[in-house]
């Protein structure tokens, strides 16, 4: 599971807009504030601005809708809650990033947008940032992913039985790829009845106005999805068989494209997907260790999905947009 690294330079051009005039610069500033509390650390309203603005470029780059900014805030901070959770995870468990393994991603970065490391350089002072921003950006992903390593990937195994019974399963789908986008509607650990059922219709009153047209569903993924990729407008790229949630085995080879699923019920919420895209097909003749590698993976996200609440389950946050207090200095 590598980093996050990053997807395109768009999601790493956090252009920090500070082109102000002197006379502006000298008038009084409004204090910054606290939007979070995450155990002992605080995060900054002037943070979440300055996130705000690297997903906006994100999705203008990608043509995702863009929900309304309070909508957008909400998201973000959610996940900068979930990252501050494993970085102070990283930090206990003495974590680190050596020089060569962060330049070795930061070439990685350039030569998937297809450039030198000089002319990624260029192109981030372009946008307003300077590379040594860059490069803490990819340090923190890199340090996230080695706690994900840790806690999640490492104790995923797959065996020989399992690779035999996908393949047995799959048969003439084992070689199709399916383009997936996804939103959760998340509820609680152990939640109540009422809690479950709120969630359920609510996933249905979503896809209810994907379905009639009303709504869009990448527009719905990033306003209202607890999913990591919601503000990927809910994408979850190109996937096989193999690489779904188990959950979805039985209900994307039944789809059509442009379909969008009845809520599906997991542990951690109901799941809506639709289908965008579908490609290969026919008897597949895959490697054991492909499908061994695909599976694992599969294995893996779902693991981590349910870490991850685990995790803010048991840190203590103080979401101060929930309450609609992000005024304290």
């Amino acid at each position: 599971m590598k980093a996050r690294n990053a997807n395109t330079l768009a999601a790493l051009s956090l252009a920090l807009s500070l082109s102000v005039s002197p006379l502006a610069t000298a008038a009084v500033q409004p204090l910054d504030r606290v939007v979070a509390v995450v155990n002992d650390e605080a995060i900054m309203s002037s943070d979440l601005d300055q996130r705000v603005s690297q997903v906006r470029q994100q999705m203008q780059s990608r043509n995702i809708g863009m929900p309304d900014q309070e909508e957008l805030r909400d998201q973000v901070l959610s996940r900068m809650i979930t990252e501050q959770i494993e970085l102070q995870m990283a930090e206990r468990a003495n974590l680190s990033v050596s020089d060569s393994d962060l330049n070795q991603a930061m070439r990685g970065v350039a030569q998937r947008n297809n450039m030198t490391l000089e002319q990624f350089v260029d192109r981030v002072e372009q946008e307003g940032m300077s590379y040594a921003q860059v490069r803490e950006q990819v340090r923190r992903e890199l340090l996230i992913t080695q706690v994900q390593q840790r806690s999640v990937a490492s104790q995923v195994n797959i065996s020989d039985r399992e690779v035999d019974q996908y393949l047995k399963q799959a048969g003439s789908n084992a070689n199709v790829q399916y383009h997936l986008a996804h939103i959760l509607i998340a509820v609680p650990q152990a939640p109540t009845p009422q809690q479950a059922e709120a969630a359920r219709q609510k996933a249905e009153q979503l896809r209810q106005s994907i379905t009639s047209g009303q709504a869009k569903f990448q527009e719905v993924a990033a306003a209202q999805s607890d999913g990591p990729q919601a503000l990927d407008g809910g994408d979850l790229g190109w996937r096989s068989g193999a690489e779904m949630p188990s959950i979805f085995d039985d209900v994307v080879p039944r789809l059509s494209v442009g379909d969008v699923s009845e809520p599906i019920r997991s542990p951690s919420g109901y799941h809506l997907i639709t289908l965008l895209d579908k490609r290969g097909g026919g008897n597949a003749d895959q490697q054991r260790e492909q499908i061994r590698r695909t599976l694992f993976q599969r294995k893996v996200n779902e693991e981590l999905e349910a870490w991850t609440q685990e995790i803010r389950a048991s840190a203590y946050v103080d979401n101060r947009l929930e309450q609609g207090d992000d005024t304290a200095p």
